[in-house]
């Protein structure tokens, strides 16, 4: 009788964790789910999902989750706090604020101790629209993953831009390195950069590869704020063989605390540099207060 492939048995175990996350209780689902069939452009809540987890050198755990818009086109805004929280740890765990529409994947991790007990769970909650959903997160063993996986699943999210269904191993993400935190009064615009760095891989193929961009790109977006942004520009020319910089001018509709993110892709695997921006009233507001 043939052994069976461990690798390959979690490797299609893992790639399907949300789906048992969604059905097994991790994310409350209810009757409509119309993404991706874009059947609603608006109005539908978004739940967090539990993507996955893997092992860290230092003995301890990384627990990836991203979250489900389930509108096509509406973007939704859920503030720090009881409405998006974590639990049984701080409430803020590096979540984001602001959901885009559609399915994201591995928008962030939590980092959980080498003594992390195999069946503790770790929680997110997001309340909207009237409905809360949460996602649990633990160790268990069918949902441990790796970059491989990691840049199998991020297929599906347009943010991140992956192409390559069978990613090599010995590919490495670019390096993304930035600016420190900035301070902008209104109605100013900040201009951020940033600079990514890649080894090459993978090599430029015969053709366009199915009209996707060869070499590196960089997109940036909303994570946190109380208000709009505006990136002029929000996409990048893509750069093979050599850094990438890309600079962006962010303009806000509103004073508060921003996180702008950028994301650096090479069409197999992706890293993320946030950006604190403080934004604050303008001169005659303030003075009009």
């Amino acid at each position: 009788m043939a052994k069976r492939d461990p690798r390959k048995h979690r490797c299609g175990v893992a790639m399907c964790a949300t789906l048992l996350v969604l059905a097994a209780g991790g994310v409350r689902l209810h009757a409509q789910f119309p993404y991706p069939g874009a059947q609603y452009l608006r109005g539908q809540d978004v739940s967090p999902t539990f993507d996955g987890w893997e092992s860290n050198a230092d003995g301890t755990f990384s627990f990836y989750f991203g979250y489900l818009n389930r509108n096509s086109e509406e973007a939704l805004d859920v503030a720090i706090g009881p409405e998006n929280t974590f639990d049984p740890r701080n409430a803020d765990q590096g979540q984001p604020t602001h959901f885009y529409p559609g399915r994201r994947w591995f928008v962030f991790k939590v980092t959980v101790p080498k003594d992390w007990p195999k069946d503790k769970r770790l929680v997110w909650t997001l309340t909207n629209r009237g409905r809360t959903n949460v996602a649990k997160g633990w160790l268990q063993p069918e949902w441990e993953i790796d970059k491989l996986l990691i840049s199998k699943n991020a297929i599906s999210d347009p943010f991140l831009r992956t192409s390559n269904s069978n990613p090599s191993p010995d590919n490495q993400a670019p390096v993304i390195t930035g600016e420190p935190a900035q301070t902008v009064t209104l109605p100013a615009a900040v201009t951020l950069k940033v600079t990514a760095t890649d080894d090459g891989l993978p090599k430029p193929g015969p053709g366009d590869r199915g009209g996707k961009v060869e070499g590196v790109q960089i997109r940036w977006i909303l994570y946190r704020g109380p208000g709009k942004v505006q990136f002029d520009p929000d996409l990048s020319p893509a750069v093979y063989g050599k850094p990438l910089t890309s600079e962006t001018k962010v303009s806000f509709s509103a004073s508060g605390n921003y996180r702008i993110r950028a994301i650096a892709t090479d069409g197999a695997t992706f890293s993320t540099y946030d950006v604190d921006v403080i934004v604050n009233p303008s001169t005659s507001a303030a003075k009009s207060h």
